[in-house]
């Protein structure tokens, strides 16, 4: 787990599942079962066609930075947790997820770093899905 805050994320009936899964620490993604697309953000049709022939799989975990920042004055829960990064994460099966980098060093994060998933549980039996280099 980071030093990070964990807050409670909204959860709602399309999201459930992706949420359900991060709790028992698997990420899972929902893809579209007539153009394949794998989508992020969870919704219940496909951004790229329209189906609503949507299932959820499970997802590698693993992803490349794609842009990241450091932010070193946080707001709010995050004001005693600076410095931290944000980044877009490329996961290996398509799309980019907005997420926090942990176990490092911020300032050693750069764009094109491979990253594996890891999970910080909330108050709420939820966890939130960050990412770490790579085999640390």
């Amino acid at each position: 787990m980071s030093s990070l805050p964990a807050p409670s994320p909204p959860v709602t009936l399309e999201t459930q599942p992706f949420w359900d899964a991060a709790a028992a620490g698997r990420l899972v993604l929902p893809r579209c079962d007539a153009c394949t697309t794998v989508i992020w953000y969870p919704r219940a049709f496909c951004p790229a066609c329209g189906s609503t022939a949507v299932c959820w799989i499970d997802a590698a975990g693993t992803g490349t930075v794609y842009s990241c920042t450091v932010v070193r004055k946080g707001q709010g829960a995050y004001r005693e947790a600076a410095p931290y990064v944000v980044a877009y994460v490329e996961l290996d099966e398509g799309p980019r997820m907005m997420t926090n980098v942990v176990g490092c060093d911020p300032d050693a994060v750069s764009i094109g770093m491979r990253v594996e998933v890891t999970f910080d549980a909330t108050d709420k039996g939820t966890a939130l899905p960050r990412f770490r280099p790579v085999g640390s």
